[in-house]
């Protein structure tokens, strides 16, 4: 048998949603459960959302903050606590959710045994494939989703001539009528929450058959197609949160796309690929290949090692975003574009305590920039309320976001006391930030990036307070979501410069200082920020345990095992600890991980992918693959969809472990390219393409037996100089560019050599052992 390395691939149809195959536009989503005889696919449209734009904001905020300011100082938890959720919380604070488009059902007039049936996701073209045998006929059924035309096209044929039969509907549990029009054409027309006191928006889809020789026939609300042997449905959908005519523009999407199938699927599979094919990863072969994907992650959870399966996950996690998030479109929320649920978990939102960011964690380094730019995009649709919220809830200039927020733009404190977190702008400026690293747009920083950064660390000067002992702390603080308890046995959430805070105000302040050099401003601001990182409170490490404090006081954990690892964001995302610039904090957040693990921490998806990227920056391979072994074996679903307890998909684990993978294979967080920092060894032999470095590199890494041998190395934007680091037992031998060898030379810091390119073109480096 061919080995299957590019495909998610099942010897029978799916069963439940989480067995299902995704396509996406980015816009639009569907789920293809390759169902016989009836195929279903479950359909989203981003911006189907409940609820509507309101003003959240609680005018009795600004005044009982300073009485919340004065307990928390006081330590006088409970107190600070009864305030502020009676005081400081949005109005109202809870948001609405994310609901789905519907359905497109196709029933098939099999009445025959069915054999040699197979379903697929073929990750090298983003196209999913059903084929089975209805007796001695041949079946086979295409879907994919075409960003070019913004359309979901099904294929359907068959072996013999004349013997395809169908009847199509598009189905919605409620708020919802479909009819056909014309001929050919099913339109499925309603509006989120019409008969509730905030209603969401309007929707519609167009679906539209096409067949070569068979006969279309409309009846109310279903198309059947009689004799055919190939058939093609295209289908539209839109609402009236971007546009005016919905269906107009369903109409208008029709008309434009190509008139055949397989140009449709060429124009798709060109776009496609342009994106997907920059970054390839072998991690070597097992007798594993060859086999279904969901059984290939049972052997995983009975202990297997399969290093195909982990590369085609970091693959899936590549798609995942492509599908999800693509210019032009929101980007990608908890469950990406693909929710069945009209009361979806979390309501389908943007968590911006760490699930919104971590989506994005591999946008940069596995070669999808265009794909960060949704999120860029939706921080700006946030700044007008986030700006309102600020002034409102704390007499401060400049924009901020909460712990959670939807389309309509919610920045206020929602949920519970534990809402009260202000570091949501901060944090998501990171991605700013980072974005410029990679790609060296100046442009980008100036026009989009360096604003919202800017913005955001203005009210961060404007929120810092300074405490009892005269250092500047953010007041009130959450560890995002954890408890710690108090002197008297009792149990808080709320307190004042939380260590994530910290790391978070000296990382964005940091960030705009070098910004501000990088755009030549010379308003000021950034001395001011200068002047308040030397004032604010530090990390410490608690004498007791060697631990890194997560609170200011060094509290006990009241839930040692908790999912939030958050007081380690030092260490990442960011890269305020490392093991050579701060090795007794990075000694500090290992026993930290340490603890926590030790107490059954990880047990969600996006928490072991995190705990993934901790055990990358601290250069342990085997634990951060064991870690990768457990993200498999105990928070993914059959079709690989990253799962949250109780069996809930989330897009971030799926987003982490892939940035996880390249992190292992190359860092670049300390400006220079690590190649290769924490290779497991039962990855032995194996290359790697087109991952990205800060500082607008594209690198390509070859090891065997476990040791680097080869690099290429492609300066994309100027003239550089490149600083590398190889693996111990590992020296630098030859840079070669077009035949001729180029200068380069090792430096004072053991293992990192610099390298000269004054040419934008690829470097070939070729190592040692010593």
């Amino acid at each position: 048998m061919l080995r299957k390395r590019s495909k998610i691939w099942y010897r029978q149809p799916a069963t439940e949603w989480l067995e299902a195959l995704p396509v996406g536009t980015g816009r639009l989503g569907g789920m293809i459960f390759g169902s016989v005889p009836s195929e279903r696919i479950q359909l989203n449209e981003e911006t189907i959302w409940a609820g509507g734009y309101q003003d959240t904001t609680n005018p009795n905020a600004l005044e009982a903050l300073p009485e919340v300011r004065r307990l928390l100082f006081e330590g006088k938890n409970r107190e600070a606590t009864a305030i502020a959720s009676q005081h400081l919380m949005g109005n109202p604070s809870t948001i609405k959710s994310y609901q789905p488009l519907g359905n497109l059902d196709i029933d098939f007039s099999h009445s025959t045994q069915i054999t040699n049936y197979q379903r697929e996701l073929d990750l090298s073209t983003g196209v999913v494939r059903t084929s089975y045998y209805a007796g001695d006929i041949g079946f086979t059924r295409e879907v994919f989703a075409s960003v070019p035309d913004q359309l979901i096209v099904v294929h359907l044929a068959c072996s013999r001539p004349y013997h395809l039969n169908v009847r199509i509907c598009l189905t919605r549990e409620k708020d919802a009528v479909c009819w056909v029009s014309g001929h050919d054409t099913l339109i499925l027309r309603g509006q989120v929450g019409r008969d509730t006191d905030s209603p969401g928006v309007k929707f519609e889809a167009h679906l539209q058959a096409q067949t070569d020789t068979g006969e279309i026939q409309a009846n109310h609300d279903t198309l059947t197609i009689w004799g055919a042997t190939e058939a093609t449905l295209f289908l539209a959908a839109g609402t009236d949160y971007r546009l005016e005519a919905p269906s107009d523009y369903c109409e208008e999407r029709l008309l434009q796309r190509s008139r055949t199938y397989h140009s449709n699927r060429r124009r798709h599979i060109k776009d496609y690929q342009s994106l997907f094919e920059r970054v390839s990863l072998d991690l070597g072969v097992s007798d594993l290949d060859d086999l279904p994907t969901d059984e290939r992650l049972k052997r995983v959870t009975q202990g297997a090692d399969d290093p195909g399966l982990l590369a085609l996950y970091f693959q899936y996690g590549r798609y995942l975003l492509m599908s999800s998030s693509r210019p032009g479109s929101l980007p990608a929320n908890l469950q990406g574009v693909w929710n069945p649920l009209y009361e979806a978990p979390w309501n389908s939102d943007y968590h911006t305590n760490i699930n919104l960011q971590m989506n994005y964690w591999h946008a940069e380094t596995t070669n999808l920039s265009e794909c960060h730019k949704p999120l860029f995009d939706y921080m700006d649709s946030l700044v007008e309320s986030g700006s309102r919220t600020a002034k409102i809830h704390y007499g401060a200039q400049g924009w901020v976001v909460h712990h959670v927020s939807d389309i309509w733009g919610f920045t206020t404190p929602a949920d519970g006391v534990w809402g009260i977190w202000l570091m949501g702008a901060a944090w998501l400026c990171r991605h700013v930030w980072e974005h410029y690293l990679y790609t060296q747009s100046r442009a980008f920083l100036q026009e989009q990036g360096y604003p919202l950064m800017r913005s955001a660390a203005l009210f961060i000067l404007d929120y810092l307070v300074y405490d009892p002992q005269g250092r500047l702390v953010t007041n009130p603080s959450h560890s995002p979501e954890n408890r710690f308890r108090l002197p008297d046995g009792g149990e808080s959430m709320f307190t004042y410069g939380a260590t994530m805070d910290l790391q978070i105000v000296s990382e964005l302040l940091t960030n705009c200082i070098h910004a501000s050099q990088s755009l030549c401003e010379k308003d000021g601001f950034a001395y001011q920020c200068q002047s308040v990182l030397q004032k604010l409170a530090p990390l410490q490490i608690s004498p007791k345990t060697g631990r890194l404090q997560e609170w200011i006081e060094d509290y006990e954990e009241a839930e040692p095992g908790h999912r939030h690892i958050s007081h380690l964001y030092g260490i990442y995302p960011s890269s305020q600890i490392s093991l050579r610039t701060t090795p007794k904090l990075a000694l500090a957040c290992r026993a930290s991980l340490e603890h926590r693990l030790a107490h059954g921490g990880g047990h969600t998806g996006w928490s072991r992918a995190w705990i993934t990227h901790f055990w990358a920056r601290l250069e342990e391979g085997t634990l951060a693959y064991e870690s990768l072994k457990e993200l498999l074996a105990h928070s993914t679903a059959h079709n690989l969809f990253d799962l949250h307890p109780p069996g809930i998909f989330q897009i971030d684990g799926n987003c982490g472990g892939t940035s996880a993978i390249a992190e292992m294979l190359l860092q670049s967080h300390e400006l220079t390219l690590t190649l290769l920092p924490a290779l497991p060894s039962v990855w032995a032999t194996g290359e790697v393409r087109g991952l990205r470095g800060r500082g607008g590199f594209t690198v390509g890494i070859k090891w065997r037996e476990g040791k680097l041998s080869e690099a290429r190395i492609h300066n994309d934007f100027r003239k550089a100089t490149a600083f590398i680091r190889v693996p111990k037992g590992i020296h630098l031998e030859s840079v070669i560019q077009a035949g001729r060898r180029v200068a380069f030379q090792a430096t004072p810091e053991p293992e990192v050599y610099q390298i000269f390119m004054p040419r934008s073109v690829e470097y070939l480096c070729r190592f040692g052992v010593n």
